[in-house]
């Protein structure tokens, strides 16, 4: 998103740190070590401060309250304010345009490119504003450009540093979700997705239905051709269903040799996947093991279960039954008949 805000929580803190430490400063520079300033301005400075003493409070208290858009205008907010006083008290020492430097890094840190490079021209607007005002145009532009490049390098190091550990996060955030051997969603991820599932189901009213699989004789799989063999077939599994997978479905390994599609579809379109995927796994020749037996359990929200939880269950009973009958077949949650995985009914049968 454009105007995207990456961290609420850490944004109030920097936003509050920022206020706790302006507000006693802005008194001892602007009153305290400055007795001699006109009564208006004083009134000003008291005001500024006490205004920002009440949002560090706000923000570090109850950040809550604090309207979205505050967090994105902050660090604009933050530049007028720092423009304010200097120009006030006429300072551009190095000292009163470092406080730049928040406003810059705030953004740098929590708000998308678009709003950093806005806050950027901004701060550089103001900054230009405050030394041509206190030192005057002959002396101000070297002041200037040498301020503007030690803020545009600084968000350009910022802004770098937080896009590779943003890289890093999503890629240590993939490796938490994914299977590392079939690249499925793993159980973790799966959970999540079921609900998701289940609430985008209660939202409009249409079906969702959970196929849990399971290999035939996996152990002896494994103790006759190896473990290297074994994986072969659990990856080989693993790709006929994302192959007969549409992109809103969800393919997962729970572990060991049970696998789960969610599909977004009915009964006869859950079918026509299950048929599609024993077509596909019986072409496996390549595998030394042959291709690998597969027993399927189907359940339907909301034809044999009220809940994502119920639909598991419901799915899993189905598995059940279809390897108590004897493993090869599919069973579909509350049907008296079973089917051998070889003669699935047809999409016609309801």
């Amino acid at each position: 998103m454009a105007y995207q805000l990456r961290d609420r929580h850490g944004a109030s803190r920097a936003v509050a740190y920022l206020m706790v430490a302006a507000a006693p400063f802005i008194v001892l520079t602007g009153l305290i070590l400055e007795p001699h300033q006109a009564l208006p301005v004083k009134i000003a400075i008291s005001v500024v401060a006490v205004v920002v003493g009440i949002g560090a409070w706000v923000c570090w208290h109850r950040p809550e309250a604090m309207p979205d858009f505050f967090w994105l205008v902050a660090p604009f907010m933050a530049t007028a304010i720092i423009s304010g006083l200097n120009l006030m008290t006429k300072d551009a020492s190095t000292g009163s345009q470092l406080f730049y430097l928040w406003p810059v890094l705030y953004a740098a840190n929590f708000l998308s490119r678009r709003v950093i490079y806005l806050n950027i021209a901004a701060v550089l607007v103001c900054e230009a504003l405050v030394v041509l005002v206190a030192l005057g145009a002959q002396d101000a532009f070297a002041d200037w450009a040498a301020m503007a490049l030690a803020l545009a390098m600084t968000a350009v190091v910022v802004v770098t540093l937080r896009e590779r550990a943003d890289q890093l996060l999503r890629r240590l955030e993939g490796q938490a979700l994914a299977d590392p051997l079939t690249g499925l969603a793993n159980r973790r991820s799966f959970d999540d997705e079921l609900h998701i599932a289940g609430a985008w189901a209660e939202r409009t009213g249409r079906p969702l239905a959970l196929v849990t699989v399971d290999l035939d004789y996996f152990k002896a799989i494994n103790d006759t051709y190896g473990h290297a063999v074994g994986d072969q077939a659990l990856q080989a599994v693993a790709g006929a269903l994302q192959s007969v997978a549409e992109r809103e479905d969800v393919v997962a390994r729970l572990g060991g040799d049970e696998f789960v599609m969610l599909l977004r579809a009915d009964r006869r379109g859950a079918l026509r996947t299950i048929s599609a995927l024993g077509d596909i796994v019986a072409g496996l020749t390549e595998l030394p093991s042959g291709p690998p037996g597969l027993s399927i359990g189907l359940a339907v929200l909301p034809d044999h279960a009220s809940s994502v939880e119920e639909l598991l269950a419901a799915s899993d009973a189905a598995l059940y039954e279809a390897k108590s009958r004897g493993r090869g077949r599919v069973a579909v949650a509350g049907d008296v008949a079973r089917h051998n995985v070889d003669r699935i009914p047809s999409p016609a049968v309801s």
